[in-house]
């Protein structure tokens, strides 16, 4: 005998799809230009979109990879991305100094110990001092590692010759192959050929006075992005700090990273626990701002210290 469906239950059915039809739709889409994949300060997004942090906030990441902020910025300020990840902030602190349309929404990494340059290892370079003369990388015009290594000429007296190269991974060929004389880099890349002694540091991002103890890289969003979608920029601010606690609370977190990154658990551990602090990627407070103003004026970023009014204007993150 075949029994007829309760009826009350072919409705409940119908109510059910019904309402993850709705949720499905519910989901907000926010595009991201996201500098340097694959560092762990990078990855708090892909992390948490992985782990379902942004979806359980309503919101859908659409993830663009640059090279850094020479890559990341412009299509922030034109609006083409809603958030830029990992953006220097002498490039914004630029940028807005020239009317660009751009805000700061949070912090993304203060202080630059996660930052290396290095030689290979039979290069006769074994401090800054040595690269006179020499190519000296950074990854894009406007980016974190751009202004430590402007910083490191000043800081310094060098005569080296600055050159964008890049991501690590294009950076390390052009230093294997004699192209560049010091990279940069940033864990957990490189950590194999450190390992292997390939190549040899002879510079950390805090060795730039000018840069250690103070915000380096920013989330930045458009003006007009502000004003037509707070509410999903605020909920992905909230969904970014919940990542982060995960980030550094489950070791389920550093599995989703090393499985993206198809390295292992141990280099993942390595990468947090030995470049980044949790503090050190505390998105809700710029540190050391005023020297940051006047740093940006004597690097040559601005032509003159941003008023308080126009900081309180610029930065715009959103409260917990």
């Amino acid at each position: 005998m075949i029994k007829v469906p309760n009826a009350f239950a072919w409705l409940l059915a119908i109510a059910f799809a019904g309402l993850a039809t709705q949720l499905v739709s519910a989901q907000e889409t926010l595009k991201l230009a996201v500098g340097q994949r694959g560092n762990w300060d990078t990855s708090v997004a892909e992390i948490g979109q992985r782990g379902g942090i942004f979806k359980k906030h309503g919101l859908a990441l659409d993830i663009l990879y640059t090279q850094g902020s020479g890559e990341t910025q412009p299509p922030v300020i034109s609006g083409s991305v809603d958030i830029g990840v990992a953006v220097g902030v002498m490039g914004v602190l630029g940028a807005y100094s020239k009317d660009a349309p751009v805000r700061i929404i949070g912090a993304e990494t203060t202080g630059g110990a996660d930052l290396y340059w290095y030689v290979k290892a039979d290069s006769s370079i074994k401090t800054l001092k040595d690269v006179d003369g020499k190519t000296l990388a950074y990854s894009t015009n406007g980016s974190s590692t751009h202004g430590i290594v402007t910083a490191f000429i000043k800081q310094y007296n060098l005569t080296a010759k600055p050159v964008a190269t890049g991501s690590p991974s294009s950076t390390l060929t052009q230093v294997m192959s004699g192209q560049v004389d010091v990279g940069w880099s940033a864990p957990p890349f490189g950590l194999d050929q450190l390992d292997q002694n390939q190549i040899r540091v002879v510079a950390s991002g805090n060795d730039a006075a000018v840069f250690k103890g103070q915000t380096v890289r920013l989330l930045i969003s458009n003006t007009q992005t502000l004003q037509a979608r707070k509410p999903a920029i605020e909920r992905f601010m909230q969904a970014y700090r919940e990542t982060i606690d995960w980030m550094y609370a489950d070791p389920a977190a550093l599995k989703v990273y090393a499985d993206w990154l198809g390295i292992t658990l141990e280099k993942a551990k390595r990468t947090r626990d030995g470049f980044f602090p949790k503090d050190a990627i505390n998105p809700d407070r710029v540190v050391g701002l005023e020297a940051i103003v006047a740093d940006a004026v004597d690097l040559k970023y601005t032509a003159v210290p941003l008023t308080k009014e126009q900081l309180v204007e610029l930065i715009q993150i959103p409260a917990r």
